[in-house]
């Protein structure tokens, strides 16, 4: 009862942190770190163990499905190099770099130090993200992020669950590849076999909260699936949830959708949440087992692996971008155009915050294994550390590279509401009533806006004035409840067609008071 309490505070907390943040334009991990780190002074907090298993389960599966459902596959291609040079190369090199400081430093056996490795090598683009989409960053740099925190999370456990089963027993590598790559193939076709299995049950399922409840339990029975086959579950999951991407837009109604979004943020938050929790409850009973020398000797560890974590990273970046930039010498001055450069490595390196896959793989270490606890230790260091130092001073770091503004998603989206609307006209060009007419002098009206795309001024009156519409509305019907003309479910089924025209007034959800 005490932890759930706890919890529930800590969730308030974390949403009062998130405005915060907000306000300071920091990602709200890096206040979570800080709130789950006090979390280990709080006099009379309980001391829990949580099941590795279910810990990788219950935290990573949603997560890890939520950014690969909104991953661009177009993206993946088109920085395909970029992303094995990070996403492999770079989780690689980390994990070797700090395995060997785990080695000669804490005296790890050589399997446990590059377990540590592997648990602090996979960034999370999460706690960037907020940040960098307030400055329009140039999107090679967004996607790569993006495509980097999907991917490398997948070659981090897979370093892990083999450094892990080698701490706790001998392996054969003579049967350790053939097994990686069987799990490998097997985790490519079973997570798109799943992904088609589900959209035809979610297809005949139209109650919103029936349809999210079959989602959750979908992805949790995928990824346990998969771990019970021998699969990697990482992978499985991230082609399961690309297959279910491609279609089930197309397939779910507005309003099944529209809940369904909001209900998978949500959840996402309440995880974050509930992870850094168990860091703090964890680090306290990890430094009361540390006391006297060893425990001054776990923090320096813990400060060095951190300092390896993000230099490496640095280190990394910038030479693979200086050796593209000197082969592309000798290439023509188009190829030159598109290559990656120094302060983009810069901000790519410094966007090498750790998160939740960090903390949960940390936490899921058996209780047995050997130098478990400065190795969970070092984990929340670097997770801790690279929230508050590389999230907190991201912000600064932009306005000091002065990337320009890139337009990019928005030449996208201008360009693809023309076509939207032309197919629209075209549609209802056959139609002569007077309602036809109506519409049509809508979408004329939206088309003409997305034509002239510079005119931001116009679309934000548009918007400003529909919006200022709807406000009018929900005055309206609230005075009809309050009156009692209407009862709630005449008031509810107006409410939501009034929501659903203001999402398609407002897509950022916000509205604009017009003055009169």
């Amino acid at each position: 009862m005490v932890l759930f309490e706890l919890t529930l505070v800590l969730l308030l907390i974390a949403v009062a942190l998130t405005g915060l943040s907000r306000r300071l334009e920091i990602p709200y991990p890096s206040l979570l770190a800080l709130a789950g780190v006090g979390i280990a002074f709080v006099p009379g907090a309980p001391t829990i163990e949580i099941d590795p298993e279910l810990a990788l389960a219950l935290f990573i599966a949603p997560v890890l499905l939520d950014a690969a459902y909104d991953t661009s596959l177009r993206d993946l291609k088109r920085y395909r190099l970029s992303l094995a040079l990070l996403a492999l190369g770079a989780v690689v090199f980390t994990t070797a770099v700090v395995a060997v400081v785990g080695w000669k430093m804490a005296g790890l056996p050589i399997a446990a130090a590059i377990a540590l490795g592997a648990i602090v090598a996979p960034p999370d683009a999460v706690a960037a993200s907020a940040v960098l989409g307030q400055f329009k960053v140039p999107h090679r740099i967004t996607a790569i992020l993006q495509g980097e925190s999907l991917l490398n999370d997948a070659t981090a456990l897979l370093i892990y669950r083999i450094a892990v089963t080698a701490a706790l027993g001998p392996i054969l590598l003579s049967s350790a590849v053939p097994t990686i790559l069987l799990s490998t193939i097997g985790s490519l076709a079973a997570g798109y076999v799943l992904g088609r299995l589900s959209l035809l049950t979610l297809t005949r399922i139209e109650d919103a909260a029936s349809s999210t409840v079959v989602q959750f339990a979908g992805t949790f029975g995928v990824w346990i699936l998969a771990d019970r086959l021998g699969l990697s579950a990482i992978i499985t999951i991230v082609v399961y949830a690309m297959t279910i991407a491609r279609t089930a837009p197309r397939l779910m109604s507005a309003r099944r959708r529209v809940s369904t979004y909001s209900v998978w943020e949500s959840a996402v938050f309440v995880l974050n949440v509930l992870a850094f929790v168990l860091m703090g409850l964890q680090a306290r009973s990890i430094l009361g087992r540390l006391s006297g020398e060893g425990q001054g000797e776990a923090f320096v560890f813990a400060a060095t692996v951190l300092v390896v974590v993000v230099v490496a990273r640095l280190v990394w970046v910038t030479s693979y971008v200086a050796i593209i930039r000197w082969f592309a010498r000798f290439d023509g001055e188009d190829k030159r155009r598109d290559l990656p450069t120094f302060g983009g490595a810069m901000l790519v390196g410094w966007c090498g915050m750790r998160g939740l896959v960090t903390l949960v793989v940390a936490i899921a270490l058996p209780a047995d294994f050997p130098g478990r606890d400065p190795i969970v230790l070092a984990a929340f260091a670097v997770v801790l550390g690279t929230l508050v130092l590389q999230g907190m001073t991201l912000k600064p770091l932009l306005r000091w590279l002065n990337f320009d503004p890139d337009t990019t998603v928005d030449r996208e989206v201008a360009q693809a509401r023309v076509v939207i609307m032309e197919a629209a006209l075209k549609v209802l060009s056959g139609k002569t009533s007077n309602a036809a007419a109506a519409v049509r002098e809508q979408y004329t009206a939206q088309r003409a806006i997305a034509e002239n795309p510079e005119n931001a001024q116009a679309a934000t009156e548009y918007d400003r004035l529909r919006l200022y519409a709807i406000n009018s509305q929900r005055d309206a019907l609230e005075e009809l409840r309050r009156n009692g003309t209407i009862g709630d479910e005449a008031y509810h089924r107006l409410e939501e067609e009034i929501d659903w025209s203001e999402l398609a007034a407002s897509p950022a959800g916000r509205f604009q008071p017009l003055t009169t």
